[in-house]
């Protein structure tokens, strides 16, 4: 691995180089026997590449370091370091890391939201001086293309892949066939096709494998499970769950011109699997995900978390079809706001159910149960879900937090049932204790590929425009309610869009 300021051409890839990372990143069928998943033994700290430290990808970095058994030993991102990147809130990134090191000085030069490979190696390297005080500390590698750092694959022992959506596959197979554990951003995959994959990846390694939906080791999500188990408002028929998002704009044409790529950004390799295209603003940083080649507008920014509670907690299976209306749509972007329907069919025990998303401050109508004034959601995030059932309603936050029974004052009355559910140690301990020969995270790519495939579907819908009936046991969609023939291939087309040589993931045998 190389130091980020070390001049280009020392970064170039050799022959032997170039040949085993990419063998790393062949296609997954070409494995013949996968090993047996390895274990990082007690007493030994789990050493982890992060890949991908923009915003976001800065923010996990650190929360994985302030776990007293890791120790983040590489970096990699395809921009250098610039200070145009998004964050919650002014200042909010460098006061992170402020906090972080007890350092109120650090960044006192800072020009706006830093991130990039150079920064994320500096604040590593600060970390592990200056608090951890590791003995002997060198320094933390850097690089901006994660083929290097796979080609020494026993530098470390688990990957934190933080990159905009359509590289989430790539990385996260090429790190299993090496034999590491993978931590995932949602959503899991980009394509129904690259969910497949992954989960039999994982299901094959036995490796640990995670999909960042914190909210499934909450004790929100916990105790609406039981509520509903235990028939508190009968037989879910239908779930509203609303977004504000997107913050980032959509509803766009491809920009005609182009601008230069900035110092220190490898525009190719960002682009990746994604069709070829000019350098402009208008991509990135974040705003990558109003695009269809790169994200899944404000449905994969956010529903991988609701629908994440909602799967739990209504033991939901794949749907059977599902209808989307949206503002107007465009060849490349998101349109500005979309209402998504997804029919799923009855369950053991269970009812169908129909969810219904809206997002872009669409909301459902307002539940004639609340009282005047009564908000459906708190001013601050205003988000949420809505379960209708046969004797009553549950509403709650967007993850299922807070949640009370309609009209209000039944909470009066109500003795919630008994909180005996198994307890998560955290999201993050769930996957650190996997790597240590655990039980595998309860987010696992195996359990998130039904979730994933089921907002991919829905976004499918969305660029159709209209309603869509889905084989979920053959992945392909089989009718369309408005279109012709055409249409409905052109649907199925986008279960596996095609790839920019070389970034295949071939298959010999369609994804289980």
């Amino acid at each position: 691995m190389s130091h980020p300021d070390e001049p280009a051409a020392a970064r170039e890839f050799s022959r032997r180089e170039f040949l085993g990372a990419g063998a790393a990143s062949a296609a997954y069928a070409l494995w013949p026997h996968p090993p047996a998943p390895p274990r990082v033994a007690a007493g030994q700290p789990i050493r982890l590449a992060a890949i991908g430290v923009g915003a976001q990808g800065t923010r996990v970095m650190m929360d994985f370091m302030q776990q007293p058994d890791v120790q983040v030993v590489a970096v990699c991102d395809v921009n250098r370091e610039s200070a145009d990147y998004s964050e919650w809130s002014p200042g909010e990134l460098v006061g992170k890391q402020r906090k972080l090191l007890n350092d109120p000085a650090w960044g006192a030069d800072w020009k706006g939201p830093t991130c990039g490979r150079a920064p994320a190696a500096r604040l590593v390297d600060a970390y592990y001086r200056q608090v951890r005080r590791l003995p002997g500390y060198g320094a933390c590698a850097a690089d901006n293309d994660f083929r290097r750092l796979f080609a020494r694959p026993g530098d470390f022992d688990a990957v934190v892949v933080c990159t905009p959506d359509h590289w989430h596959a790539q990385i996260a197979l090429a790190a299993l066939r090496l034999g590491k554990h993978v931590f995932s951003q949602k959503p899991m995959a980009h394509s129904v096709y690259e969910c497949g994959l992954m989960a039999r990846a994982a299901r094959e390694t036995g490796l640990a494998t995670q999909v960042a939906v914190m909210n499934e080791a909450s004790d929100a999500t916990r105790h609406l499970t039981e509520w509903i188990a235990a028939g508190v408002i009968g037989q879910v028929r239908a779930v509203h769950n609303w977004s504000q998002r997107p913050y980032w704009p959509q509803g766009l044409a491809r920009p005609a011109q182009a601008e230069p790529v900035p110092d220190g950004l490898d525009w190719d390799l960002w682009l990746g699997p994604a069709p070829a295209r000019p350098f402009n603003h208008i991509y990135l940083p974040f705003v990558w995900r109003g695009w269809y080649d790169f994200g899944e507008g404000a449905i994969g920014d956010m529903a991988n978390y609701s629908f994440d509670t909602l799967f739990r907690v209504l033991a939901l299976t794949a749907p059977r079809a599902v209808e989307a209306s949206s503002t107007a749509r465009f060849p490349e972007s998101w349109p500005v706001a979309e209402l998504v329907h997804w029919e799923f069919p009855a369950r053991a025990g269970r009812a169908p159910v129909d969810i219904y998303w809206y997002d872009a401050h669409l909301r459902p109508p307002r539940p004639k149960e609340l009282a005047p004034g009564e908000l459906m959601s708190s001013p601050q995030d205003g988000e949420g879900l809505l379960f209708v059932g046969e004797k009553g309603k549950i509403l709650c936050g967007f993850e299922g937090e807070h949640p009370r029974l309609l009209p209000s004052r039944r909470m009066q009355s109500f003795t919630p049932p008994p909180d005996d559910l198994p307890k998560s140690p955290g999201a993050y301990r769930e996957w650190l204790d996997a790597i240590r020969g655990g039980p595998q995270p309860r987010a696992s790519y195996e359990f998130e590929q039904a979730v994933v495939e089921a907002l991919l579907v829905g976004a499918i819908a969305v660029r159709a425009g209209t309603k869509l009936a889905w084989d979920a046991q053959a992945k392909r969609f089989t009718a369309i309610a408005q279109g012709s023939p055409a249409d409905l291939d052109a649907a199925n087309a986008q279960l596996n869009p095609p790839r920019r040589a070389p970034w295949m993931l071939e298959s010999a045998a369609a994804p289980a």
